[in-house]
């Protein structure tokens, strides 16, 4: 029994010490919660009977103490807030406020896990530029002049310069990488992309992407199966549930999608994944010898596999988010969940 209250007073401790005051509104929220009428440090003071006579000093003692800690901290925090208020935000001579902590974005989360994950079977990472020309975004990887991604309701091109774009997949750092760079190699491209589509829960007009490629002699769609199943089971674990299905994309043939099981254990569930369960994260396929040659290199030689996947579609199956509107409206409520992750 009397390890049982005193480990209750000192969580209630722990409580007042680590509630995080950053705002008047939650100054207001701690001075109800730990001072208000109804507030829930009373019930401590109600039980006051139940504890033993031999007790009952150093219980009302450390409750007093529980108290005025409260009383000290809201105190405190409220003249912080007046003082700050007061002062002018031209002030530039004003010390740093050091206290707040920062989080993580959680794309910035599961980019860099993405790239540690190949990185452990000789993938490098390769950066280039956001604005392109059409011939690397577009004609080196085999997309004719009449296919729907060169049209404007799919790329922003630039005003006045039509053969310049903002990139719409990292693909085009791999084009610009093979005609720099002979085979064999191992590269991953990750990095933002624009494409001009409907904002909605599943659809953004930017997001990000982890784009990859293999390029070596008798590379094979087996090498290609066990590379995604290798990044699906230490992504998600080694139960993960994954399919292909044939596709098209331009720049591989065969060309195939991948999925992950997400569920179907609540409404978010049945919105996000249209009711199948399943919810796209990537495609891939084997590069169209077309694009090899293209590129400079020896489509008779060489042959290689590519993979691109949406970071957001990764971070909404790592942490149940429900929709991807939430990772560019910079609410601090949102990024605040991930400051421990």
């Amino acid at each position: 029994m009397n390890k049982h209250w005193r480990e209750l007073i000192e969580d209630f401790r722990s409580l007042i010490l680590n509630f995080q005051i950053e705002n008047g509104n939650e100054l207001e929220e701690f001075r109800i919660k730990f001072l208000g009428t109804k507030n829930i440090l009373k019930p401590l003071f109600a039980a006051i009977s139940s504890i033993p006579n031999e007790d009952k000093k150093e219980y009302g003692l450390l409750l007093n103490q529980l108290k005025s800690l409260a009383d000290e901290k809201y105190s405190q925090f409220k003249e912080l807030s007046s003082s700050t208020e007061n002062k002018s935000t031209e002030d530039l001579s004003l010390p740093a406020d050091l206290t707040r902590i920062g989080s993580r974005h959680p794309i910035t989360l599961v980019m860099d896990k993405v790239v540690s994950i190949f990185s452990k079977i000789g993938f490098q990472v390769v950066e280039d530029r956001e604005i392109e020309d059409d011939w690397h975004n577009f004609t080196a990887l085999n997309t004719p002049d009449d296919h729907p991604a060169r049209d404007m309701q799919d790329t922003f091109y630039l005003k006045d310069r039509n053969d310049f774009l903002l990139r719409t997949h990292t693909s085009s750092v791999q084009t610009r990488f093979m005609t720099t760079h002979r085979p064999p190699f191992r590269i991953l491209a990750p990095g933002r992309v624009f494409r001009n589509e409907t904002i909605s829960a599943r659809s953004h007009c930017q997001f990000h992407q982890v784009e990859g490629l293999y390029v070596d002699t008798n590379v094979s769609m087996a090498d290609l199966k066990q590379t995604l199943l290798f990044f699906a089971k230490e992504m998600f674990g080694k139960d993960v549930k994954i399919r292909l299905r044939p596709s098209f994309f331009p720049f591989t043939e065969p060309s195939a999608e991948m999925d992950i099981y997400w569920g179907l254990k609540d409404e978010t569930d049945h919105r996000i994944t249209k009711g199948t369960g399943w919810l796209e994260i990537l495609g891939c396929g084997m590069v169209d010898p077309a694009v090899l040659d293209n590129c400079g290199i020896d489509s008779k030689v060489y042959s290689g596999f590519a993979f691109g996947m949406g970071i957001e579609r990764q971070a909404m199956l790592l942490y149940k988010i429900p929709d991807i509107r939430y990772y560019f409206e910079n609410d601090l409520r949102f990024l605040r969940q991930f400051k421990n992750a």
